[in-house]
C-alpha cells in the first residue's frame, strides 16, 4: 500500500456501506488537515432558498468554492458529516454527490435534527480534508 496518499476502502469482514460513502479513509502522517464550518446553501448574494434541494444544491456549490480557495479537490475531502432537519431526497443528493466524487467516496456521516443555526437553514455539510 502507497502510504504517501488518502487510501479509502471498506473491510470484507464486515457489511458493506448502505450508501455512497468508504468506512475507512486513511491519510498519511505528512498530511495537512483542512476542517470547514458546515457549508449550508446560501447563494453568493446571501439569499437560501425556500426549497430542500435547491439549498442542496447550493452547498455543493459552496463546497466546491471553499475547497477551491485551497487548491483542494474531493479527492482530498477525507470525512463529510450531512445534517439535515428534512428527509433527504436521495436520488437528487446522490446526483450531487457524484458529480462532486465520481465513485471514491470519503467516509461520510448523516443525522437529522429538528433545526440549525437559523431555523430556515434546511441542510448544512461539513467537510474535512487532508492534502499529501
Amino acid at each position: 500500500m502507497d502510504n504517501s496518499k488518502i487510501t479509502r476502502r471498506n473491510p470484507g469482514n464486515m457489511p458493506k456501506p448502505v450508501g455512497n460513502y468508504s468506512h475507512i479513509t486513511k491519510i498519511p502522517r505528512n498530511a495537512e488537515l483542512y476542517v470547514t464550518s458546515g457549508q449550508i446553501g446560501v447563494d453568493f448574494s446571501g439569499k437560501l432558498p425556500e426549497s430542500f434541494n435547491q439549498q442542496l444544491a447550493n452547498t455543493f456549490a459552496n463546497i466546491r468554492k471553499v475547497l477551491a480557495s485551497e487548491q483542494l479537490t474531493a479527492g482530498d475531502i477525507i470525512k463529510v458529516n450531512i445534517w439535515a432537519t428534512e428527509k433527504i431526497d436521495w436520488e437528487f443528493m446522490y446526483s450531487e454527490w457524484s458529480q462532486l466524487f465520481g465513485g471514491d467516496y470519503p467516509a461520510m456521516t448523516v443525522g437529522y435534527i429538528t433545526e440549525l443555526g437559523l431555523p430556515e437553514i434546511k441542510i448544512e455539510i461539513e467537510i474535512w480534508a487532508a492534502k499529501v
